[in-house]
């Protein structure tokens, strides 16, 4: 088969397309023949460092759409030629190839009207921004929500659930985005690089603070957030936990979540990697209901994906590339 091939580590930039062997489905497995995969910054991150579990070349891409070719032992509720998609294992050969192989209980089956590109963007960023939302700080109509990052991918899924969920919506963003976050449904967005994000929040909450903070940015991000949380209030984290420290012990009366989408795949807890099949029928849902929007601001070959990677990594990009393979 044709694949994206990551000869070493921190050599994303020069990957090539290459033949390599096409995989077999495993025990429990499926083997996916890819028709889109989804870029995320995860791909660029991992592969800068390396991961011990990888062999080089090694394959790219957790975000990966397609029809299944193969099913292995054991696998029930699949057959040949079902249209699936998943968030894959980053420990294991990706989606930027002709073929994947993934967990059988990990994949969603795809409603008719999605296309593969549609479901190729969903699952990393729309997944992250709904375990965040929904799972763990179980967001309320009426309740107020700053998200930060509002533009990239996980900002833009957080700011269309939060809005179909009734909230009111805050983000921060470049001046040049703001049309867009706020066609994606924000009803304030703060310029981060000019204004006092702070007092902002205190301005537009009338100096009660949000109920509830996702911080896409860093560890010092999240810190600073803290003291624009309501009593009561919460904090999602994907950049790393903010310094608990910084709140004095019962004032605030804050809660914490940290968020490791990936990570289910690692754990002993099958229940939560069946989640990721569960989260990911819940998105395609409210795209093909016309509640949320997938975001695909570009699409481009295999051959194409370094440099796109590139851009994301420049943190330019608008909502959602993705890879028609």
């Amino acid at each position: 088969m044709k694949a994206l091939l990551l000869e070493d580590k921190n050599m994303w930039r020069e990957m090539k397309v290459s033949e390599t062997e096409k995989p077999a489905p495993g025990p429990g497995e499926v083997l996916v023949k890819v028709k889109a995969a989804g870029l995320n910054p995860v791909d660029y991150k991992t592969a800068t460092n390396g991961n011990p579990n990888w062999s080089y070349p090694h394959i790219l891409g957790v975000d990966a759409a397609g029809v299944i070719e193969e099913i292995g032992e054991s696998v029930t509720g699949f057959q040949k030629g079902d249209r699936v998609f998943y968030h894959g294992n980053l420990t294991k050969k990706g989606g930027f190839a002709e073929f994947a192989v993934t967990t059988a209980h990990t994949v969603a089956k795809m409603p008719d009207e999605l296309s593969f590109e549609e479901a190729a963007a969903l699952p990393c960023a729309g997944m992250t921004a709904y375990q965040a939302l929904i799972r763990k700080m179980n967001l309320q109509t009426g309740e107020t929500i700053l998200i930060h990052g509002g533009a990239g991918g996980v900002g833009g899924f957080a700011i269309q659930l939060a809005k179909n969920i009734g909230a009111k919506v805050i983000t921060t963003c470049s001046p040049e985005n703001e049309e867009y976050v706020k066609e994606l449904g924000a009803d304030d967005a703060i310029f981060y690089k000019t204004e006092d994000v702070h007092a902002r929040i205190l301005e537009i909450t009338e100096n009660t603070g949000v109920d509830a903070v996702l911080d896409t940015v860093s560890r010092d991000n999240a810190t600073q957030s803290l003291k624009s949380i309501a009593f009561n209030g919460r904090i999602a984290f994907i950049a790393g936990n903010p310094d608990y420290s910084a709140v004095k012990p019962f004032s605030q009366a804050l809660s914490f979540h940290e968020i490791a989408l990936g990570a289910a795949h690692f754990s002993n807890n099958r229940e939560a990697q069946k989640d990721l099949a569960t989260m990911n029928e819940e998105l395609a849902k409210l795209v093909v209901e016309g509640k949320i929007s997938t975001m695909i601001s570009e699409k481009v070959t295999l051959e194409k994906v370094p440099a796109a990677l590139i851009k994301l990594s420049e943190r330019h990009v608008k909502g959602k590339i993705v890879a028609v393979i």
